[in-house]
Protein backbone atom coordinates (compact mmCIF):
# COMPACT_ATOMS: atom_id res chain seq x y z
CA UNK A 1 0.00 0.00 0.00
CA UNK A 2 1.05 3.38 -0.56
CA UNK A 3 0.86 6.45 2.42
CA UNK A 4 -1.87 6.97 3.46
CA UNK A 5 -3.73 10.80 2.80
CA UNK A 6 -6.02 11.85 5.38
CA UNK A 7 -8.68 14.51 4.14
CA UNK A 8 -10.29 16.22 6.64
CA UNK A 9 -13.44 18.47 5.73
CA UNK A 10 -15.50 20.34 8.46
CA UNK A 11 -19.31 20.79 7.92
CA UNK A 12 -21.53 23.26 9.53
CA UNK A 13 -24.90 23.28 8.12
CA UNK A 14 -24.12 22.26 4.24
CA UNK A 15 -26.17 20.09 1.90
CA UNK A 16 -25.10 17.95 -1.17
CA UNK A 17 -22.39 16.35 1.23
CA UNK A 18 -22.78 12.80 -0.17
CA UNK A 19 -22.39 14.40 -4.23
CA UNK A 20 -19.74 16.42 -2.68
CA UNK A 21 -18.11 13.45 -0.59
CA UNK A 22 -18.25 11.07 -3.38
CA UNK A 23 -16.55 13.38 -5.89
CA UNK A 24 -13.64 13.28 -3.43
CA UNK A 25 -13.29 9.76 -3.27
CA UNK A 26 -13.62 9.60 -7.50
CA UNK A 27 -10.79 11.96 -7.40
CA UNK A 28 -8.87 10.24 -5.31
CA UNK A 29 -9.74 6.73 -6.47
CA UNK A 30 -8.92 7.85 -9.88
CA UNK A 31 -5.58 8.87 -8.82
CA UNK A 32 -4.48 5.67 -7.18
CA UNK A 33 -4.32 7.34 -3.69
CA UNK A 34 -5.06 5.47 -0.57
CA UNK A 35 -7.28 7.99 1.88
CA UNK A 36 -9.49 8.53 4.40
CA UNK A 37 -12.11 11.05 5.07
CA UNK A 38 -12.70 12.91 8.16
CA UNK A 39 -16.10 14.40 7.92
CA UNK A 40 -16.95 16.86 11.26
CA UNK A 41 -20.29 18.11 11.92
CA UNK A 42 -19.68 20.89 13.61
CA UNK A 43 -22.90 21.08 15.22
CA UNK A 44 -25.31 21.77 12.22
CA UNK A 45 -29.14 22.35 13.22
CA UNK A 46 -30.41 21.09 9.56
CA UNK A 47 -29.69 17.30 9.92
CA UNK A 48 -26.60 16.89 8.48
CA UNK A 49 -25.26 13.84 10.42
CA UNK A 50 -27.83 12.33 9.18
CA UNK A 51 -26.63 12.19 6.17
CA UNK A 52 -22.92 12.17 7.40
CA UNK A 53 -23.58 9.06 9.17
CA UNK A 54 -25.34 7.28 6.86
CA UNK A 55 -21.91 7.90 4.56
CA UNK A 56 -20.06 6.36 6.76
CA UNK A 57 -22.16 3.67 7.73
CA UNK A 58 -21.58 3.07 3.49
CA UNK A 59 -18.02 3.62 3.23
CA UNK A 60 -15.33 2.39 5.74
CA UNK A 61 -12.90 5.04 4.82
CA UNK A 62 -15.10 7.46 5.91
CA UNK A 63 -14.61 8.71 9.51
CA UNK A 64 -17.72 10.45 11.34
CA UNK A 65 -17.08 13.27 14.04
CA UNK A 66 -19.69 15.05 15.51
CA UNK A 67 -18.77 17.76 17.91
CA UNK A 68 -21.29 18.68 20.75
CA UNK A 69 -21.86 22.05 19.66
CA UNK A 70 -20.68 24.42 17.11
CA UNK A 71 -16.87 25.64 17.68
CA UNK A 72 -16.44 27.07 14.76
CA UNK A 73 -14.82 26.10 11.34
CA UNK A 74 -10.77 26.55 13.30
CA UNK A 75 -12.19 24.16 16.09
CA UNK A 76 -13.51 21.63 13.46
CA UNK A 77 -10.34 21.47 11.62
CA UNK A 78 -8.22 20.95 15.12
CA UNK A 79 -10.79 18.20 15.49
CA UNK A 80 -9.75 16.65 11.99
CA UNK A 81 -6.22 17.19 12.71
CA UNK A 82 -6.34 14.86 15.84
CA UNK A 83 -8.18 12.53 14.11
CA UNK A 84 -6.13 12.23 11.04
CA UNK A 85 -3.98 9.01 11.00
CA UNK A 86 -2.63 9.50 7.58
CA UNK A 87 1.00 9.95 6.80
CA UNK A 88 -0.02 13.43 5.18
CA UNK A 89 -3.40 15.18 5.54
CA UNK A 90 -5.32 17.94 3.48
CA UNK A 91 -7.94 20.19 4.72
CA UNK A 92 -10.75 20.89 1.91
CA UNK A 93 -13.97 22.66 2.83
CA UNK A 94 -17.23 20.89 2.05
CA UNK A 95 -18.75 22.53 -0.49
CA UNK A 96 -16.33 22.22 -3.07
CA UNK A 97 -14.82 25.88 -3.40
CA UNK A 98 -11.80 24.17 -3.36
CA UNK A 99 -11.39 21.98 -6.19
CA UNK A 100 -10.55 18.42 -5.08
CA UNK A 101 -8.84 18.31 -8.18
CA UNK A 102 -5.92 19.61 -7.30
CA UNK A 103 -5.21 17.22 -4.69
CA UNK A 104 -3.66 14.86 -6.47
CA UNK A 105 -1.29 17.45 -7.58
CA UNK A 106 -0.11 18.18 -4.09
CA UNK A 107 -0.06 14.84 -3.50
CA UNK A 108 2.90 14.50 -5.69
CA UNK A 109 4.36 17.79 -4.54
CA UNK A 110 4.21 15.78 -1.18
CA UNK A 111 6.02 12.98 -2.47
CA UNK A 112 8.42 15.21 -3.66
CA UNK A 113 9.63 15.60 -0.58
CA UNK A 114 7.65 19.55 0.29
CA UNK A 115 6.25 18.76 3.77
CA UNK A 116 3.79 21.65 3.52
CA UNK A 117 1.82 22.66 -0.05
CA UNK A 118 -0.12 25.93 0.51
CA UNK A 119 -3.37 26.28 -2.14
CA UNK A 120 -3.16 29.98 -3.07
CA UNK A 121 -6.23 31.58 -4.54
CA UNK A 122 -6.16 32.99 -8.20
CA UNK A 123 -7.60 36.61 -7.70
CA UNK A 124 -11.60 36.26 -8.72
CA UNK A 125 -12.90 39.10 -10.70
CA UNK A 126 -16.13 39.07 -9.42
CA UNK A 127 -14.89 40.25 -6.18
CA UNK A 128 -15.78 43.62 -4.83
CA UNK A 129 -12.92 46.40 -4.53
CA UNK A 130 -14.14 46.94 -1.49
CA UNK A 131 -13.47 43.29 -0.21
CA UNK A 132 -10.22 43.37 -1.97
CA UNK A 133 -8.92 46.36 -0.59
CA UNK A 134 -9.58 45.58 2.83
CA UNK A 135 -8.39 41.72 2.46
CA UNK A 136 -5.35 43.61 1.24
CA UNK A 137 -4.95 45.90 3.87
CA UNK A 138 -5.81 42.52 6.11
CA UNK A 139 -2.54 40.48 4.72
CA UNK A 140 0.06 43.73 4.16
CA UNK A 141 -0.38 44.61 7.96
CA UNK A 142 -0.13 41.10 8.94
CA UNK A 143 2.60 40.24 7.06
CA UNK A 144 4.45 43.83 8.11
CA UNK A 145 4.24 43.23 12.20
CA UNK A 146 4.18 39.23 12.30
CA UNK A 147 6.17 38.47 8.83
CA UNK A 148 3.57 35.59 7.65
CA UNK A 149 3.04 36.09 4.70
CA UNK A 150 -0.49 35.30 4.24
CA UNK A 151 -2.13 37.23 0.90
CA UNK A 152 -4.48 34.76 -1.04
CA UNK A 153 -3.81 32.24 1.50
CA UNK A 154 -6.23 29.44 2.36
CA UNK A 155 -7.09 26.35 4.04
CA UNK A 156 -6.61 24.31 1.49
CA UNK A 157 -3.47 22.66 1.92
CA UNK A 158 -1.62 19.92 2.69
CA UNK A 159 0.89 18.96 5.77
CA UNK A 160 3.26 16.12 6.34
CA UNK A 161 2.92 14.25 9.23
CA UNK A 162 5.89 16.12 10.66
CA UNK A 163 4.00 19.34 10.56
CA UNK A 164 0.80 17.69 11.35
CA UNK A 165 2.37 16.65 15.20
CA UNK A 166 4.50 20.43 15.00
CA UNK A 167 1.26 21.72 14.65
CA UNK A 168 -0.50 19.67 17.41
CA UNK A 169 2.52 20.46 19.75
CA UNK A 170 0.98 24.27 20.10
CA UNK A 171 -1.52 24.24 23.15
CA UNK A 172 -3.21 27.57 22.41
CA UNK A 173 -6.95 26.99 22.77
CA UNK A 174 -7.77 30.11 20.08
CA UNK A 175 -6.33 28.82 16.74
CA UNK A 176 -5.67 30.44 13.26
CA UNK A 177 -5.08 27.50 11.36
CA UNK A 178 -3.87 29.29 8.32
CA UNK A 179 -1.40 31.27 10.66
CA UNK A 180 -0.28 28.42 12.98
CA UNK A 181 0.34 25.78 9.46
CA UNK A 182 2.53 28.84 8.51
CA UNK A 183 4.19 29.64 11.59
CA UNK A 184 5.57 25.93 11.93
CA UNK A 185 7.71 26.15 8.70
CA UNK A 186 9.52 23.20 7.53
CA UNK A 187 9.36 22.57 3.63
CA UNK A 188 6.98 24.34 1.59
CA UNK A 189 5.57 25.11 -1.92
CA UNK A 190 2.45 26.90 -3.30
CA UNK A 191 -0.04 25.95 -5.96
CA UNK A 192 -2.42 28.07 -7.14
CA UNK A 193 -6.32 27.21 -7.86
CA UNK A 194 -9.08 28.98 -8.72
CA UNK A 195 -11.87 29.03 -6.60
CA UNK A 196 -15.01 27.61 -7.81
CA UNK A 197 -18.22 29.42 -7.03
CA UNK A 198 -20.70 27.76 -4.79
CA UNK A 199 -23.31 25.28 -6.36
CA UNK A 200 -25.59 25.41 -3.34
CA UNK A 201 -26.53 27.19 -0.19
CA UNK A 202 -24.95 30.69 1.29
CA UNK A 203 -22.08 31.51 3.01
CA UNK A 204 -21.57 30.36 6.69
CA UNK A 205 -19.19 33.73 6.91
CA UNK A 206 -20.84 36.64 7.92
CA UNK A 207 -19.05 40.19 8.84
CA UNK A 208 -19.17 40.30 12.10
CA UNK A 209 -17.33 36.38 11.65
CA UNK A 210 -15.08 37.88 8.92
CA UNK A 211 -13.80 40.90 11.50
CA UNK A 212 -13.54 38.56 14.97
CA UNK A 213 -11.25 36.00 12.59
CA UNK A 214 -9.15 38.86 11.46
CA UNK A 215 -8.86 40.44 14.80
CA UNK A 216 -8.23 36.53 16.27
CA UNK A 217 -5.38 36.64 13.79
CA UNK A 218 -3.67 39.77 13.82
CA UNK A 219 -3.76 39.73 17.46
CA UNK A 220 -2.39 36.20 17.90
CA UNK A 221 0.77 36.86 16.09
CA UNK A 222 1.93 40.89 16.76
CA UNK A 223 1.62 42.54 19.77
CA UNK A 224 2.13 45.55 17.97
CA UNK A 225 -1.60 47.20 18.21
CA UNK A 226 -0.58 47.09 21.94
CA UNK A 227 2.66 49.74 20.91
CA UNK A 228 0.09 52.07 19.29
CA UNK A 229 -1.13 54.18 22.42
CA UNK A 230 2.62 54.65 22.59
CA UNK A 231 3.57 55.77 19.43
CA UNK A 232 -0.02 58.19 20.15
CA UNK A 233 1.74 59.33 23.40
CA UNK A 234 4.90 60.48 22.47
CA UNK A 235 3.09 62.44 19.13
CA UNK A 236 0.44 64.02 21.82
CA UNK A 237 3.82 64.85 23.76
CA UNK A 238 5.48 66.61 21.25
CA UNK A 239 2.63 68.93 20.56
CA UNK A 240 1.80 69.63 23.92
CA UNK A 241 4.91 70.79 24.17
CA UNK A 242 4.22 73.25 21.25
CA UNK A 243 1.10 74.27 22.54
CA UNK A 244 2.53 74.95 26.12
CA UNK A 245 5.06 77.09 24.39
CA UNK A 246 2.84 78.95 22.91
CA UNK A 247 0.24 79.46 25.42
CA UNK A 248 2.70 80.97 27.86
CA UNK A 249 4.10 83.43 25.04
CA UNK A 250 0.35 84.36 23.97
CA UNK A 251 0.06 84.79 27.72
CA UNK A 252 2.94 87.00 28.43
CA UNK A 253 2.56 89.12 25.62
CA UNK A 254 -0.72 89.84 26.80
CA UNK A 255 -2.46 87.85 23.29
CA UNK A 256 -4.31 84.98 25.24
CA UNK A 257 -6.37 83.33 22.91
CA UNK A 258 -10.09 83.07 23.92
CA UNK A 259 -12.42 80.21 23.17
CA UNK A 260 -11.51 76.92 23.82
CA UNK A 261 -12.04 75.27 20.58
CA UNK A 262 -8.08 73.64 20.35
CA UNK A 263 -8.91 72.40 23.53
CA UNK A 264 -12.13 70.41 23.11
CA UNK A 265 -10.78 68.99 19.81
CA UNK A 266 -7.65 67.94 21.46
CA UNK A 267 -9.67 65.96 24.19
CA UNK A 268 -11.81 64.66 22.22
CA UNK A 269 -8.87 62.71 19.92
CA UNK A 270 -7.04 61.74 23.08
CA UNK A 271 -10.05 60.32 24.23
CA UNK A 272 -10.65 58.48 21.28
CA UNK A 273 -7.48 57.16 21.65
CA UNK A 274 -7.43 56.20 24.63
CA UNK A 275 -10.49 54.31 24.09
CA UNK A 276 -9.51 52.63 21.45
CA UNK A 277 -6.29 51.83 23.78
CA UNK A 278 -8.26 49.93 26.43
CA UNK A 279 -10.68 47.90 23.73
CA UNK A 280 -7.33 46.83 22.59
CA UNK A 281 -5.97 45.94 25.68
CA UNK A 282 -9.29 44.28 26.54
CA UNK A 283 -8.41 42.21 23.52
CA UNK A 284 -5.12 40.70 24.20
CA UNK A 285 -6.66 40.60 28.36
CA UNK A 286 -9.58 38.61 26.40
CA UNK A 287 -7.36 36.24 24.81
CA UNK A 288 -5.63 35.62 28.32
CA UNK A 289 -8.44 34.65 30.02
CA UNK A 290 -9.46 32.13 27.57
CA UNK A 291 -6.02 30.55 27.25
CA UNK A 292 -6.01 30.09 31.12
CA UNK A 293 -8.79 28.85 31.71
CA UNK A 294 -7.93 25.73 29.89
CA UNK A 295 -11.02 24.54 28.05
CA UNK A 296 -10.60 22.09 25.38
CA UNK A 297 -11.12 23.32 21.83
CA UNK A 298 -13.60 20.92 21.25
CA UNK A 299 -15.95 18.57 22.81
CA UNK A 300 -16.54 15.24 20.71
CA UNK A 301 -20.20 14.04 20.93
CA UNK A 302 -19.94 11.16 18.99
CA UNK A 303 -17.67 9.36 16.21
CA UNK A 304 -17.79 6.66 13.83
CA UNK A 305 -15.37 4.07 11.86
CA UNK A 306 -12.67 5.86 14.12
CA UNK A 307 -9.44 4.14 13.03
CA UNK A 308 -5.80 3.75 14.85
CA UNK A 309 -2.61 3.88 13.29
CA UNK A 310 -2.73 0.12 13.14
CA UNK A 311 -5.63 0.79 10.47
CA UNK A 312 -2.84 1.79 7.97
Amino acid sequence: MGKLLSVIMPIYNETSIEKNTLRVMNVLNENSIDYEIILIDDGSTNGAWNEISALAEKNKCITAVALSRNFGKENALCAGLDMAIGDCAVCIDSDMQFPPEVIPKMYKLWQEGYEVVEGVKNQRQNEKFAYRFCTNLFYGTLKKFSRIDLKNASDFRLLDRLAIDAWKSMPEKQTFFRGMSSWVGFKRTQILFDVADREEGSTKWSLRSLVSLAINAVTSYTTFPLYISVFCGFIFLFFSLIMFIQTVYMKLSGHALEGFTTIILLQCLIGAISMFSMGMMGIYIKKIYEEVKCRPRYIIRRVLNKKTGDDK
